[in-house]
């Protein structure tokens, strides 16, 4: 149901607005809103800096957060330092030192990938490293060919003899990767022309990488394994750093970034106060049962300085009234389903508790097997245990409980376990719909005609209260018109008397042209509409039917397939897929008979969300 609400009005000396503000967050229960007043006061530069000023030190602190590493959980947090120089001198420290302690370590966690990368190279290289020390006067090249090279190896051995025969030496090992890591040793006199023909076969040699001084691979090889073997411990000594910095300064950093996200909300909130230079107005709404609680609150903290008043004569539909639900605990879980629509207006209706009635009874007509609907009990169950309080899941899961319940039950009205398998193990339906294929129509469409009766009542009395007065008649018009209908069709087919058709029958048509008159001829529509809606009930008897037809095709796999075991599989993967299909589409149709159907004959989207002023809490 949707809360009754109540618009406060606060007034109160200037000076004590902002320890009013507080009160108020403390309480969490006003949802501001701009005071009705003739005149505005002029805008406050003042705020605006602060406003820069607190949103600066909150980047500060939620980077330095961000840089350093987690801390105790269970350790207390600092005091609330409040906003000052000292504040954000301290903030934008402890950025710069968590700053430079995760940049260095970020080029030392490059720095190691990159050497980590010549590791293989390394090993290639040092194992050729006696070769080079028979060429005194040498000069060595380093170079890489792709994987499958084999032949380019070849072809660059005899282009390099070709050039300069007897002052090279090609030497070669296969990497894991299937590359070939290539050593050239030419002599000081030939280095320029082995160079320059690389070059021209564009083969790029292997550079030593930058800061180890040495741009000769093999002689930097030395330096480079010293180097990979020193970076663990600069790594180790720069989390200890960081670790004794967040240590030392996170509980501040946290308490500081609670108290800067408060005041940062009590900033916004400035801009829906009125404050002249003596006097502050708050306005606001909270719900009517809470008024009492947050006028007591503030009378303690403040005395008579501080008055509050309901704003009396507000109109249940006023429409910038806040909207916020409150149902009972067997109906809560269902504003899942609900809420995934905008909310309803203040005023007008919540469906929820319809919901929660007709989805699962719809879901089990559809379903409408025992074993199925055990199957979805244990689903539901397993999510339930694996799901926190209060969350979406654990209403999902609720869901699923109440939807596994309806299908157990309608599966022993309808003798069903597995499809045709509950009547081979002697359950007697007592309503067979295997057989009874129109009435079981008949009964989906009569479940139609009340959901949508009762659609249309809804819209009535919505529209009276609000003071539509004409257009609730109209649907009471459209509610006699459909009721007439449905008895003259009853005595068609002899249900009632029927001599009873032909008066019924002239009530319509004379109601007809009271409809018109109410509600104009787009009324004429809207009936021929709700006809529609009742007969696309049908979808209920048609999924049902079809779930069972599966489950019957399923059964006979056992016996169809030669042998026992294979046609179990079989029929066991049949009963599989129907239970999935089983689920989607039962979900699917029930909201749709609700949101299009149901919903669209009394519901009213686009209510305001009820956002009280309250503290700032981190998300999880």
């Amino acid at each position: 149901m949707i809360v009754r609400m109540a618009r406060l009005r606060i007034a109160g000396p200037r000076p004590l607005l902002e320890d009013v503000l507080a009160a108020v967050q403390d309480s969490g229960l006003l949802h501001l809103d701009r005071p009705r007043a003739p005149y505005a006061a002029p805008p406050d530069g003042g705020l605006a800096r602060e406003h820069r000023h607190v949103q600066r030190c909150l980047i500060d602190i939620e980077t330095a957060l961000d840089r350093l590493p987690a801390g105790d959980a269970g350790r207390k947090p600092a005091d609330a330092p409040g906003l000052s120089r000292g504040t954000l001198r301290r903030a934008r420290r402890i950025r710069r030192d968590a700053d430079r302690l995760a940049h260095a370590r970020a080029s030392l966690e490059d720095e190691r990938v990159l050497l980590l990368r010549y590791r293989e190279f390394f090993q290639a290289f040092e194992s050729l490293v006696g070769h080079e020390l028979t060429w005194p006067d040498s000069q060595a090249f380093y170079v890489v060919l792709r994987a499958g090279a084999g032949s380019a190896l070849a072809e660059l051995r005899r282009s390099l003899e070709a050039a300069v025969s007897g002052e090279v030496e090609v030497l070669h090992r296969e990497l894991s990767s299937g590359e070939w890591a290539v050593l050239i040793l030419v002599s000081e006199r030939a280095a320029p022309k082995v160079g320059a023909l690389l070059a021209a076969s564009r083969v790029e040699e292997l550079p030593a990488p930058a800061g180890v001084g040495h741009t000769n691979l093999l002689r930097a090889l030395p330096a480079l394994k010293a180097r990979l073997a020193v970076i663990p411990e600069e790594l180790q000594a720069l989390d200890e750093d960081r670790r004794h910095l967040s240590d030392a300064e996170r509980p501040w950093l946290v308490a500081a970034r609670t108290e800067l996200r408060d005041r940062l909300l009590r900033l916004d909130a400035r801009h829906r106060v009125l404050a002249a230079e003596h006097l502050f107005i708050i306005e606001g709404w909270l719900p009517e049962a809470r008024v009492a609680d947050l006028e007591r609150s503030l009378h303690d903290r403040f005395g008579p300085e501080v008055v509050t008043a309901t704003v009396g004569g507000e109109d249940w539909s006023a429409p910038d009234t806040p909207v916020t639900l409150h149902n009972p605990p067997i109906f809560r879980p269902f504003e899942v389903l609900t809420r995934t629509l905008p909310l309803p207006k203040y005023g007008t209706i919540d469906p929820t508790p319809f919901v929660a009635v007709f989805f699962p009874a719809f879901f089990g007509l559809m379903l409408g097997d025992i074993g199925y609907g055990l199957m979805l009990a244990a689903l539901a169950g397993a999510l339930r245990m694996k799901s926190a309080p209060d969350s979406q899941l654990r209403s999902v899961s609720t869901i699923g409980l109440a939807c596994a319940s309806s299908a157990v039950a309608f599966g022993l009205l309808f003798g069903e376990l597995f499809g045709s398998l509950g009547h081979a193990m002697g359950l007697h339906p007592v309503f067979n719909r295997e057989e009874a294929t129109m009435p079981f129509l008949g009964m989906a469409i009569a479940i139609g005609a009340v959901h949508i009766t009762l659609g249309l009542v809804l819209a009535a009395l919505n529209l009276w209260h609000r003071g539509h007065r004409r257009e609730a008649m109209g649907r009471g018009v459209t509610l006699s018109m459909l009721l007439l209908t449905g008895l003259a069709l009853l005595a068609a087919l002899e249900v009632l008397p029927s001599r009873l058709f032909t008066p019924f029958a002239i009530a319509v048509l004379v109601a007809f042209p009271v409809l018109v008159a109410l509600e104009g001829i787009v009324a004429v529509i809207e009936l021929l509409s709700t006809f529609g809606h009742i007969l696309s009930y049908a979808r209920i008897m048609a999924l049902g039917t079809a779930s069972l037809m599966l489950a019957v095709v399923a059964n006979e796999m056992v016996g169809a397939m030669g042998s026992v075991v294979v046609g179990a599989l079989f029929a066991l993967l049949f009963h599989l897929v129907n239970f999935a299909i089983g689920l989607f589409s039962p979900t699917i149709h029930a909201l749709r008979l609700h949101y299009v159907e149901f919903f669209g004959h009394f519901f009213s989207p686009g209510g305001a969300e009820y956002r009280p002023l309250g503290h700032w809490h981190p998300t999880p």
